[in-house]
């Protein structure tokens, strides 16, 4: 009997286990940068003294057991056993782990570069806003950053905590009402690393995701040349877009369209994903996406668009072509 339940629990978790090991999980074992290189073998360090002091105990079980004495038997030789392995020995191994964490946590202090590129990140409910104050443009859930670089992310949110965590990048971060968290980082090879808001902050905490695209310096400073531009795309889809509730929400730079309410859109076509990774940035699951946000992220602040079938399929089409 005991053993089927265990099957049946076994059976149960198999999932879960297999998808918090999915290849697509971000894994801060896999690090990218230099500071999460620090984190990844602090850990191993932990595991390895976990598996010394597991083996320890069990041997030191086993052999109790083997021996079966007295247990009256060497009482005073019993206690220093206890005296040195029960305390001395943990006191140390925790003392130095202690400070072993301090030191790795010495990464991601201020590092004092003046060629640090400074974002800065506001999370709402559920997404994240991204600012580039040197270059002067906004856009939302997908930050570049030039690889080997110093990178300083000021983060601030709009109403509940939230929390900013790059398993390959970066330790958790805070986003707390009423101030401001500094943390640094940098990428030491190209990539797209997925982080995830990492406190609870509503419905749809976990549809809460952020990616960081790492690339080299000349493509990245290709892409802050196309961020700094006003959307050129004109046309009908414009039109439709400007005149329908859309433009009330939504900013789309060299437009009318000045909303803050939501995500700014004017280059949301070079974007790989949509609803801050709930969606990939594809004609059909957009198109699905503005019709009806809701049926993907219940709860969001975007209502249903009552669109007709040719003013969805233009303002698609509009919103596609601006990379």
């Amino acid at each position: 009997m005991a053993a089927t339940k265990i099957g049946r629990t076994a059976a149960a978790c198999a999932p879960l286990l297999a998808a918090s090991c999915s290849a697509g999980a971000p894994s801060a074992l896999s690090p990218g940068g230099p500071g999460a290189a620090r984190v990844a073998g602090l850990w191993w360090l932990l595991f390895g003294i976990a598996v010394v002091v597991c083996v320890v105990v069990t041997v030191l079980v086993l052999w109790a057991v083997a021996r079966r004495r007295d247990a009256t038997a060497g009482t005073a030789s019993g206690r220093r056993f206890v005296v040195v392995w029960g305390l001395a020995v943990p006191a140390v191994i925790l003392t130095f782990t202690y400070l072993t964490g301090l030191d790795a946590m010495r990464a991601f202090e201020d590092p004092r570069d003046p060629k640090a590129l400074t974002v800065e990140v506001t999370g709402h409910q559920w997404w994240w806003e991204v600012r580039y104050p040197a270059s002067h443009f906004t856009t939302a859930n997908e930050i570049h950053v030039p690889v080997g670089r110093t990178v300083h992310v000021r983060l601030r949110t709009a109403d509940v905590n939230h929390s900013f965590w790059v398993p390959q990048l970066t330790v958790k971060t805070d986003l707390v009402a009423g101030r401001v968290n500094d943390m640094w980082f940098t990428a030491n090879r190209p990539g797209l690393f997925r982080g995830q808001c990492a406190e609870y902050c509503g419905t749809q905490h976990g549809r809460m995701a952020l990616h960081i695209v790492a690339e080299p310096d000349a493509a990245f400073t290709a892409w802050l040349a196309r961020q700094s531009r006003p959307a050129t795309a004109a046309g009908e889809g414009r039109q439709v877009f400007e005149a329908a509730s859309c433009a009330s929400c939504h900013t789309v730079a060299g437009t009318s369209a000045a909303g803050k309410q939501g995500p700014d859109l004017t280059h949301v076509g070079g974007r790989r994903f949509l609803g801050a990774g709930t969606l990939h940035n594809t004609p059909a699951d957009l198109a699905a996406w503005i019709a009806n946000a809701q049926a993907y992220k219940p709860g969001n602040r975007m209502p249903p668009q009552p669109l007709a079938p040719e003013q969805l399929r233009v303002i698609t089409a509009y919103l596609d072509s601006l990379e």
